[in-house]
């Protein structure tokens, strides 16, 4: 969930909330102020009786309206105090039943005493608050209504920094060979994030750097003296006096020079690939360099007495022709290797996916190790095992998608390619 969705909701919720309330409490409060005002519509009808019977000894002539009666009784009883009573009638007007505000009080009048009886009808009362609720909830809703979309755009102009930040944050790769420069921001939050990552990728970088300049001088300093160690290996073999253990151990050092040579070889080459050293820019025909490679190794599989399948059609990508021929290269000699005498390897080849099946073994690889830097089977003692993890890296690079399955008794590897339309 995006901040601003929870944002919105939260204010929406609390904003819709506090109006409720102060709508319930401001209904509650304004029908007390009617009342209120209508008990003094009654009382002022009371003076002006009582006023005008002190002044004429006698009753005033009474005078009803729609909304406001007054009747007149002789009474005996005579009441403590003016009482306010809450009344229903029914309105033959309207035809409804309605409900009525009623003050009765005494008043003697040439020694009569009469009760007097002071209607008011709370009809209009009842419209005017019907009327300012729906004035009010209105009010609210429009309220509500502006107060989502002016934080919608608001917040949108307020946020479109950070977001700016964070697209430059996807875009940036360690690789392009300069620290992240985020800019400055007049929102002091935005910036102290903009700088604090500046900063960190910058020691990243410098840390690349450093890396990267040890790897290559690394490689490059390695090959002299590996090339040194074949070479005396290469001497000693041609000695005629050598007994069967000096051969032995001379040839233990030559397998082992042999096996790091390409261990470096390897890992020069994911350092390459890594720092994307290799422009995809050239068109290859994979169908070509598959059976080239299937060719050049005829001896190996007709040694192991393995058939081949392959179901390959003409696909031309934009690639680099030696990791496209690396990743076969790779891609066959694990299947050869792994798969046993009398074996069948199949490989299938289109527009859309590259897939090489062969016979095991034993049972699955394990999928979560299987493309991790010198990951072994447990009964493969041969190799680096950077083999799997060097065709993953090419296929990053590249934007393939590659896995890793097992089914009926064989190993799956499909990539999923991308062809020139």
């Amino acid at each position: 969930m995006k901040l601003f969705t929870k944002y919105n909701r939260v204010n929406v919720s609390a904003t819709i909330f506090t109006f409720v309330l102060g709508s319930i409490a401001f209904y509650f409060v304004l029908d007390y102020v009617l009342s209120r005002q209508l008990k003094e519509t009654l009382r002022s009808e009371q003076f002006e009786i009582v006023h005008y019977v002190e002044e004429h000894h006698a009753l005033p002539e009474i005078q009803n309206t729609r909304h406001q009666w007054i009747t007149v009784e002789k009474s005996i009883e005579k009441l403590d105090k003016p009482q306010f009573k809450n009344i229903g009638y029914y309105n033959e007007r309207d035809k409804e039943n309605q409900s009525a505000k009623q003050l009765l009080f005494n008043i003697e009048v040439a020694g009569q005493n009469y009760l007097i009886t002071v209607n008011k009808s709370e009809a209009e009362t009842e419209e005017l608050l019907k009327l300012i609720i729906l004035v009010t909830i209105g009010m609210i809703a429009l309220m509500l209504l502006f107060n989502y979309f002016i934080n919608r755009r608001l917040i949108n102009k307020l946020w479109q920094p950070f977001y700016k930040t964070i697209d430059d944050i996807k875009q940036y790769q360690v690789s392009d060979k300069q620290p992240m420069r985020l800019s400055n921001e007049r929102i002091d939050e935005l910036n102290l994030l903009n700088d604090s990552l500046n900063k960190m990728t910058q020691s990243i970088y410098r840390e690349y750097a450093a890396l990267k300049s040890f790897t290559e001088n690394a490689s490059h300093e390695m090959q002299t003296p590996l090339a040194v160690i074949r070479s005396k290996i290469d001497l000693l073999l041609q000695q005629s006096e050598l007994n069967e253990q000096s051969l032995q151990q001379i040839l233990s050092i030559e397998d082992a020079a042999k096996r790091l040579s390409k261990l470096h070889q390897s890992l020069l080459l994911l350092t390459k690939i890594e720092n994307k050293q290799f422009v995809l820019n050239e068109q290859v025909d994979l169908k070509e360099i598959i059976l080239e490679k299937i060719k050049e190794r005829e001896e190996l599989i007709d040694s192991k007495q393995l058939k081949i399948e392959t179901f390959c059609k003409a696909t031309t990508i934009y690639f680099y022709h030696h990791l496209a021929e690396i990743l076969f290269n790779n891609l066959l000699n694990n299947a050869i290797k792994y798969t046993p005498q009398n074996g069948i390897i199949n490989i299938e080849l289109n527009e859309e996916f590259i897939c090489f099946k062969n016979d095991a073994f034993n049972e699955s690889l394990d999928t979560n190790k299987i493309f991790q830097r010198f990951y072994k089977p447990n009964d493969s003692r041969d190799g680096t095992g950077l083999g799997l993890a060097i065709i993953k890296e090419i296929c990053n690079l590249a934007g393939f998608e590659i896995s890793y399955s097992f089914k009926d008794h064989q190993h799956i590897f499909l990539i999923k390619i991308k062809t020139i339309e």
